[in-house]
């Protein structure tokens, strides 16, 4: 049995929003996604609701950069994992420069970094524990993009969301098929 309880999808929506002190996700990197670099000229211009959402996925995105770090320097990966955990912290890192220049864009202040986070470290004793408590990080922020994308008053941010929810949700199979568990648990996410 795992000291890490995953939460249900409601409960991590509801953790990713009380952590991030609002609306969640992250309109720019799905414009980076999309081939649009343009976003804020667009017509349907984006609301201060709209930047607060993109600073709340910039706040997520730079907790599983941080993360992940963590895990790097952990020295409990495997080459072939540290690998794809520096991948996946690769991701993140360029979602937030695209969601921060949306931001900036808009007319906002992108948030930056926390000077530390709040990791249970002193769970962390194995690659299997680095792994699972990534998962649960991704299962987060795919609860969390997929409650986003439908309140941005923007579509074309919302669908950048979209397109970084694709993103996380890959790195969650991955993630859950790496710890043994079923890559992609049913046909639909909630």
């Amino acid at each position: 049995m795992s000291f890490f309880k995953m939460p249900t999808p409601v409960a991590a929506r509801r953790l990713f929003l009380g952590r991030s002190g609002g609306l969640v996700l992250s309109g720019a990197a799905v414009a980076l996604l999309a081939g649009k670099d343009g976003l804020a000229a667009q017509s349907g211009a984006a609301s201060t609701g709209d930047v607060q959402i993109l600073n709340t996925a910039i706040a997520a995105e730079l907790e599983a950069i941080a993360a992940y770090q963590l895990g790097a320097e952990s020295g409990l990966l495997s080459k072939p994992v540290l690998e794809l955990a520096l991948s996946f912290q690769g991701h993140h890192k360029e979602h937030v420069a695209l969601l921060a220049s949306t931001v900036e864009k808009l007319g906002g202040k992108a948030v930056v970094a926390k000077a530390k986070y709040m990791f249970p470290v002193e769970n962390l004793k194995s690659q299997l524990d680095v792994l699972k408590f990534a998962a649960q990080l991704e299962q987060g922020a795919v609860s969390a993009y997929l409650g986003a994308v439908p309140l941005f008053g923007n579509r074309d941010l919302a669908k950048a969301a979209a397109s970084i929810l694709g993103d996380e949700a890959m790195h969650w199979a991955i993630l859950r098929q790496a710890i043994g568990e079923v890559p992609v648990p049913s046909a639909f996410m909630s």
